[in-house]
């Protein structure tokens, strides 16, 4: 178990296109680096089928105790590869640099 606001580094491994509410929602699937399994993890690929899908099957269903719909996916409800979970992760870290420097309107997002 982690501590609560402990921050360990991570390998990510792939990425997940969720649905929620009709937004995109980004979920990153990653291991900590002294995992025992971090070595044979690199890629999404590395993971095993059935791992995946209990991920992706949370994801589906976690919000439905609150009596909300199940989430869904995008890219045929498949996780994309390392390459594209970094293009994802630098892509939504500049997204939110320019939100924060007020480059990008912020909407009803509370940035303070």
């Amino acid at each position: 178990a982690l501590e609560s606001g402990s921050v360990p580094p991570v390998k990510a491994l792939g990425v997940l296109a969720m649905i929620d509410d009709g937004e995109l929602d980004w979920k990153v699937l990653a291991i900590d680096v002294n995992d025992p399994l971090a070595s044979q993890y690199n890629d999404i690929d590395d993971v095993p089928e059935e791992v995946k899908a209990g991920v992706r099957e949370w994801f589906r269903w976690y919000k439905t105790p609150d009596d909300k719909p199940l989430n869904g996916f995008g890219f045929d409800e498949k996780f994309l590869d390392k390459a594209e979970t970094v293009k994802v992760i630098q892509e939504t870290h500049e997204a939110w640099q320019k939100l924060k420097e007020g480059k990008t309107d912020k909407g009803k997002l509370w940035t303070e």
